[in-house]
């Protein structure tokens, strides 16, 4: 058995002055349909077709969105499905601004904080870094059981964090220097 289906929209209207004007800016007669197959027609296609009709009949772009809008967001629809249409389409609801405003509030003070840590290689990011004296490293390395490899190890992992503490600054300098310096 097959199933055929089409949907129609259809606009008629006439115009008769009525105070004896001109009205050259009018057309005295409209008459618009439009159809598309209804077999196959997902919601949003209905939507689609819908919002070109409302076009035909003069409606303005604008008003169309906050009508479709309007289906979701009053004072009769359940804030849960509400709220599933806001994550589908990455919306903030005026209920939720406060709660936002904090998260990144929060998250910018994060950054200054990571960003004062990178302009001084010495502190912050770098705490975790144990400094042990001359004396302490040689008592270790005496300790170990190939005490030059030790002693090597050392020294090249202090070579490697006094490095990478420079070019993390310098880093942190050019990137700084770019965000500042209007070009």
């Amino acid at each position: 058995m097959t199933y055929e289906a089409t949907v129609e929209f259809k606009f008629d209207a006439t115009f008769t002055p009525s105070y004896g004007w001109d009205a050259d800016d009018y057309i005295p007669e409209e008459h618009y349909l439009i159809t598309a197959p209804a077999a196959d027609l997902n919601c949003k296609q209905y939507f689609k077709l819908f919002e070109k009709f409302l076009l035909c009949v003069g409606m303005d772009p604008v008003s169309i969105r906050s009508g479709a809008m309007s289906l979701v967001f009053n004072d009769w629809t359940n804030e849960e499905e509400q709220r599933k249409v806001c994550k589908e389409y990455e919306l903030t609801m005026d209920e939720d601004l406060e709660k936002k405003y904090q998260e990144f509030k929060q998250r910018d003070e994060e950054w200054a904080k990571i960003k004062e840590e990178w302009a001084h290689p010495e502190s912050g990011i770098y705490k975790h870094q144990q400094q042990y004296t001359k004396e302490e490293m040689d008592a270790m390395c005496d300790a170990a059981e190939d005490k030059e490899k030790c002693r090597e190890y050392n020294l090249r992992e202090a070579e490697y964090y006094n490095k990478r503490a420079e070019l993390d600054a310098e880093m942190y300098k050019s990137q700084e220097n770019r965000y500042s310096d209007p070009q």
